[in-house]
């Protein structure tokens, strides 16, 4: 079984994320993979010990190096990277387009990815690209027969939905719990391939990618005031309470 997982390099979780001019400032700040992207990798290498195959990682933009040798260590074989200065500053069409193509490029029997690397849209954006059936928000997952069974979060509970392979699927936390890279695959890793594309290797114009939303600017919110305390016996307090809440919260 083939399969390739589509990855994101991301900020770690803990970093303190600072607004400078209207822009993130990445300075300083530390990168991982994305966690549920993690979730997709340990489930691919599972897949890959039961039925063999082959674990291709994919990516897009030129700061994701360390995510792709963390993939490989802990067991992927190789990795394509696209890479190409007409990819700044796009948005999740533009990357959606471009992970689609790279992955024509290879045989697959199933695409995974984690369900959210921002906005929760370039998976199932990449199905859609390829034509493909796609399952949201996988706790578990079993393929075999030619066909996909998983269980999905939906509010409230959960559902089991089949589909036919190749499909996309996209990973949630509880779906399994990815590995460590041993040092053993530490080394390895450094010597499997990461293969370089542009655009124009995957046969794609700058303008075919470009970005469908513009960001603007990033603000952080502004800082809740403070809350009040209402003095006074219980009818007094309760009628203070009724008219701030009508006159400054605007609540009734």
């Amino acid at each position: 079984m083939n399969i390739a997982v589509l990855l994101k390099q991301t900020f770690d979780t803990e970093a303190k994320i600072e607004i400078a001019g209207g822009a993130i400032n990445k300075k300083g700040v530390g990168l991982i993979v994305n966690p549920y992207d993690e979730y997709a990798v340990e489930e691919a290498l599972k897949l890959k010990e039961k039925n063999g195959g082959e674990v291709t990682i994919i990516s897009v933009g030129a700061d994701t190096p360390d995510a792709m040798r963390q993939a490989l260590a802990m067991g992927a074989d190789k990795a394509i990277s696209v890479e190409d200065p007409a990819l700044e500053g796009g948005d999740e069409y533009t990357t959606a387009v471009v992970l689609a193509k790279a992955v024509s490029t290879i045989p697959y029997d199933l695409i995974l990815a984690g369900w959210r690397e921002g906005s929760a849209q370039v998976a199932v954006r990449v199905a859609e690209e390829l034509g493909l059936p796609h399952i949201n928000v996988v706790t578990k997952l079993d393929v075999d027969g030619g066909k996909a069974t998983a269980t999905r979060d939906i509010e409230g509970g959960n559902e089991i939905v089949e589909v036919p392979v190749p499909a996309v699927i996209t990973a949630q936390k509880g779906l399994n719990e990815p590995r460590y890279p041993s040092m053993k695959g530490i080394m390895q890793a450094k010597k499997k391939p990461i293969q370089k594309l542009s655009l124009g290797d995957l046969g794609l114009s700058a303008d075919q990618v470009a970005a469908k939303v513009k960001v603007q600017s990033y603000f952080l919110p502004s800082a809740k005031a403070a809350g009040k305390m209402i003095a006074g016996e219980a009818p007094q307090a309760a009628a203070e309470l009724a008219r701030l809440l009508r006159e400054e919260a605007n609540a009734i």
